[in-house]
């Protein structure tokens, strides 16, 4: 797989640690031609009389093998070490950046629905719909990390270092699917500004995952909603009802999902990066699928992508994730895609609060106009209706008996003017009348 073999040249990259180090382990990226002449070992000999005869021989030798494919594999290979390069400096910039930890979180702080709106288009924030609470939507495979993230998040925001974890973490992923019931948790706690949303494992079966997205991307979410899937067990099924109590989550307000956190786990990005059979690659696949799903996007954002356990991993592998992911959905690996390990120092803290500050201002920036929309009905109260109907009928009467007074009245007039005589007119026809 072609993973491998960059993996090796990245490496030594890393290693050799100085920017001049490209040049040298990558030589091809310092000239224009293709690195496949250079593997040919040609060099430009050049005498008093020009270019050597036998090299120009030899360049179109190797000139006629040279394919399409082949230099578009090599476009891709500088590119790839491109953009590896500058995710791998990324961290190197989050360091520096860390010293200004403080301003970046006070700026999450001080956050409140709409505050990133972009007045574009000659729209107002009065001209949009915009909530109480923005909502973030959490959504990962099995022990991706959702419920510890929520944790780290919450520890960023607050004062008190010593308050017990807020979102239950499972010590096993491989038992059972985690969380079941859907959490809402406020951030900062007792703040109401924005939410994340804890939700159950995504499924082996992408129809089911298809379904569940779809519900909850168009009608909502509620706390403590239980996410029951059509391939649970019946055991499984009435343990999680006896676990659901009275279903208080119906009585929960349910609130439109503003954005979409999806959250992996570094580690078996990586497994599955160098697997080469069907069962090793599947959860790529999974990542794939799930995150083309048209119900997560919001016109063209896409959702954010937060990988997790980057602690078990070195600094090369958790950067080749990064620049994997972005290929195979498409984003840029140095701005939407956030590598946030099991550990807390600043940079992880920084880390968690440039992907907040991501996702509430793409949150910001697709919140609906007021008034009628695509797939939006507009509910009308009973009475107005009924008030409505009794004016129409009012006005619909009105207007009859007027038509009615009007047509009989012309109908009067119109027989007193067949009626009536008008001798003056006529008065030629009598007196000339001869009586002899």
């Amino acid at each position: 797989m072609y993973m491998r073999s960059i993996r090796k040249h990245i490496l030594r990259f890393e290693l050799a640690g100085e920017e001049g180090s490209s040049e040298q382990e990558f030589p091809e990226l310092s000239l224009g031609l293709p690195s496949l002449l250079r593997r040919d070992g040609l060099s430009t000999q050049v005498d008093d009389g020009g270019v050597n005869e036998k090299v120009v021989g030899d360049f179109d030798d190797v000139g006629s093998r040279i394919t399409s494919d082949s230099l578009d594999f090599e476009a891709d290979q500088r590119r790839r070490s491109s953009i590896y390069r500058e995710v791998l400096q990324s961290y190197d910039e989050l360091r520096r950046r860390s010293e200004n930890l403080e301003e970046a979180k006070s700026k999450i702080l001080s956050y409140t629905p709409g505050a990133w709106i972009e007045m574009v288009g000659g729209m107002k924030l009065s001209d949009y719909d915009v909530p109480k609470t923005a909502s973030l939507l959490l959504i990962g495979p099995r022990g991706s990390g959702k419920s510890s993230l929520v944790n780290k998040i919450s520890r960023v925001f607050e004062d008190d270092k010593f308050a017990s974890e807020r979102a239950q973490v499972s010590y096993n992923s491989s038992v059972g699917d985690g969380t079941y019931f859907l959490q809402e948790y406020m951030i900062p706690r007792g703040s109401t500004s924005f939410c994340l949303n804890d939700t159950r494992s995504l499924s082996d079966e992408s129809y089911e995952n298809m379904e569940m997205l779809k519900r909850w991307m168009t009608k909502g979410v509620r706390h403590g909603e239980l996410a029951i899937r059509d391939s649970d067990s019946s055991s499984l099924k009435t343990i999680m009802k006896s676990k659901a109590r009275h279903n208080g989550y119906k009585s929960s307000e349910a609130r439109m999902v503003n954005f979409v956190i999806y959250v992996v786990n570094g580690l078996s990005v990586l497994k599955s990066m160098n697997s080469n059979d069907e069962a090793g690659m599947q959860y790529t696949q999974l990542i794939s699928t799930t995150f083309n799903c048209p119900f997560l996007s919001f016109k063209d954002d896409k959702p954010v992508i937060v990988v997790t356990h980057g602690d078990l991993l070195s600094l090369s592998d958790r950067a080749m994730i990064r620049v994997h992911l972005g290929e195979l959905l498409g984003i840029p690996p140095k701005k939407q895609i956030f590598d946030i390990p099991e550990i807390s120092d600043p940079m992880t803290e920084l880390t968690i609060v440039d992907m907040l500050r991501y996702s509430l201002e793409h949150a910001d920036r697709n919140l609906p106009g007021k008034g009628w929309s695509m797939g939006k009905v507009v509910t009308v109260p009973l009475s107005t209706c009924l008030l409505l109907f009794l004016i129409l009928g009012i006005a619909i009467i009105s207007a009859h008996i007027l038509g009615s007074h009007s047509h009989h009245a012309h109908m009067r007039r119109a027989r007193q003017s067949n009626t009536r005589i008008d001798w003056h007119a006529i008065r030629h026809l009598w007196l000339g009348t001869d009586y002899d």
